[in-house]
């Protein structure tokens, strides 16, 4: 894949912080769920799960609650801390969004309880001192434990954003420095890596809150240390007696640990750590100017979106190792296409960003964002998917809890700090990746500038953008066009720009006055995707999108046997507003539907057809009302 040249200047295009924007429309209802319902829940539900007594030294030890698996390696119980870590970054952003005094107090004393478990040399591992003391960075392979450091760093980070308490982030400094002392390139230290990376973009987040390089140097050194010879995982598994290979998933390709990351070419192994991985690059490649990253991660997006995505913006469809199989392997009823790793690949094509704006990965973020990511979280905000197949007989729901719960806390962070994900900024250039009602507050080298979205996106098309500012203001705005845009029009101040897309953003270089008005507009007709011939279950087979939504059929609307339906080509696709599921576009269309001629199992006649009337609505939506079938991929007729 190839596109203009990206960032001839160098400049490095970085997030606003969640307490610089402000969110509404169609995200704003979603971020009032996280704030009044789903954070709390997530609280309780840990707290139920016995987390809490695990950290707090004050309160008895559980002991182990869940039995190990995986040949005695692992038991989920070890990836607590991430579980609250995630669930405090949840918090911060739903009470930047909507202040809740009991939430906080809730936050503050779980912060505490890590404040009364810290050791003095700095380390904070609840398993490793509670459960397994003694036996710290003795399997970083399996056991998440800088992957639980990870987490708890970025809820740290983004408790501090959202109040200002410095209590959480100095807590998880001294453990960030402690692990930089363990690890290094120095003759006395560990050469590990997380097995399962996270870590890496945690600490390039520290970073840049805290202005202190050696947090990003550490970041560096993870990326740059995995997979090299002697492959740490193997040698440290000789430490444990292990016999070669002889752990569960067998291979390293797994935790993305067989090759160093710069000769990776292929998106292999456990979905989630594979995109974490490859978003920690892009982060270091962004901080560092490291243009040595740049062919490996354009390399590796290429293999993923060319040959193993799903139409939802998923990846990974076997339930086995959470991951990849091979190439256009693509099933639908058993696709497991973890929420996680939705949501794991917006974080990957967001810091693709970093090195300047290309459609190609925004594009993507959005498609994950609004399918596969956002199905993971019920509307009333209580209840989740881990999997998310793109065909069901009736019989996958969302779930209240999980052993491993690790997608609730991870779609609601997400989604409480999506406002995070509308911009890349530089000194001197704003680019828009997402459009949705917002008000944001932007620092550029010229000046401070305020943005305003007015918009009913991505339910309409039409988008201004207001331009604050106490005085001129020299910068760049760039515009995402979106590659699945039938057409675009821009005008600034009612003057029509005609400029062509610069890697699908349209670039407006001029002098800002306070009060400009930038006017985009976006067809959003609904319109049909075929897949590649090589994803032999979608042969014969189309899928319903409206702008950055995928559609699907459910059995409540249209009966059941969803696969009798037929839509012919020529059928025209009405888009039409919906008072339902939070006020949704439906998809209707003429279809037809085929009945069998008896009940005999093979028949010599074949079926009987009659007109339908077909109603199709946002995948992310489905599972919301009665329980039953769903279908996204529905059968053709030429």
């Amino acid at each position: 894949m190839t596109s203009p040249k990206q960032n001839p200047t160098g400049a490095k295009f970085r997030p606003l912080s969640v307490d610089k924007i402000k969110v509404g429309g169609f995200f704003g209802p979603r971020m009032d769920t996280i704030s009044t319902v789903t954070a709390r829940t997530l609280f309780e539900r840990c707290i139920e799960a016995w987390m809490l007594d695990q950290v707090d030294p004050e309160l008895p030890n559980p002991g182990l609650v869940i039995p190990f698996q995986h040949s005695n390696t692992v038991t989920t119980q070890m990836f607590w801390d991430s579980d609250f870590g995630k669930s405090i970054e949840t918090a911060a952003y739903a009470l930047n969004h909507k202040p809740d005094a009991e939430l906080e107090a809730l936050v503050d004393d779980v912060i505490d309880a890590y404040g009364r478990l810290q050791q003095d040399d700095g380390y904070l591992n609840s398993w490793y001192i509670r459960i397994e003391p003694g036996q710290r960075w003795t399997n970083l392979r399996d056991r998440h434990e800088l992957y639980n450091a990870g987490h708890l760093i970025e809820g740290a980070v983004a408790y501090f954003h959202a109040t200002g308490k410095r209590k959480f982030l100095d807590i998880m400094c001294r453990y960030a420095d402690h692990i930089g002392q363990v690890f290094g390139p120095g003759d006395n230290q560990l050469k590990g890596y997380p097995g399962h990376p996270e870590l890496e973009l945690a600490l390039v987040k520290l970073g840049r809150v805290t202005g202190e390089q050696r947090y990003l140097d550490l970041a560096k050194y993870f990326v740059d240390q995995r997979g090299q010879q002697p492959n740490y995982f193997e040698e440290e598994a000789k430490r444990r007696n292990e016999k070669e290979g002889g752990f569960h998933f067998g291979t390293l390709e797994y935790c993305q640990a067989h090759k160093p990351v710069r000769e990776q070419d292929k998106v292999v192994g456990h979905a989630v750590r594979a995109a974490y991985l490859y978003a920690g690059m892009a982060d270091v490649a962004t901080e560092f100017g490291d243009d040595t990253l740049t062919k490996p991660l354009e390399t590796l997006w290429s293999h993923l979106v060319d040959r193993n995505l799903y139409i939802h913006g998923g990846f990974g469809p076997s339930a086995q190792n959470e991951g990849l199989t091979f190439d256009y392997d693509l099933p639908n009823a058993t696709a497991y296409a973890e929420t996680c790793a939705a949501v794991a690949l917006v974080f990957w094509a967001s810091r693709m960003l970093g090195r300047g704006p290309d459609g190609r990965f925004a594009d993507i973020m959005e498609q994950a964002l609004y399918n596969n990511a956002l199905a993971g979280l019920s509307l009333d905000g209580t209840k989740f998917f881990y999997d998310n197949p793109l065909e069901s007989l009736g019989d996958h729901h969302r779930w209240t809890w999980h052993r491993c719960p690790c997608c609730p806390p991870n779609i609601s962070r997400l989604v409480a700090s999506i406002g995070s994900y509308f911009y890349g900024v530089s000194e001197n250039e704003i680019a828009v990746h997402l459009y949705n009602a917002s008000r944001a507050e932007i620092a550029l080298a010229d000046g401070p500038v305020t943005l305003e979205q007015i918009t009913d996106y991505p339910n309409d098309g039409a988008i201004m953008i207001k331009v604050e500012a106490d005085q001129p203001r020299h910068f760049t705005l760039s515009l995402r066009i979106p590659g699945w845009a039938k057409s675009a029009s821009v005008t600034v101040n009612g003057e029509t720009i005609t400029a062509e897309p610069q890697a699908g953003y349209i670039r407006i270089d001029r002098c800002w006055q306070g009060g400009d008005k930038v006017a985009l507009v976006l067809d959003l007709s609904p319109r049909r995707v075929f897949a590649y011939p090589k994803v032999s279950v979608d042969q014969g087979r189309t899928a319903l999108m409206c702008g950055p939504f995928v559609y699907c059929l459910e059995e409540v609307d249209n009966g059941a046997d969803l696969n009798s339906v037929i839509l012919p080509d020529d059928a025209p696709l009405t888009a039409a507003p919906s008072g339902e599921l939070g006020g949704i576009i439906r998809l209707s269309a003429p279809a037809l539907r085929e009945t069998a001629q008896n009940d005999t199992l093979y028949q010599a006649m074949p079926p009987r057809r009659r007109e339908t009337d077909l109603t199709a609505i946002p995948y992310h939506v489905w599972d919301n009302r009665e329980p039953g079938a769903m279908l996204t991929w529905v059968r053709r007729e030429v």
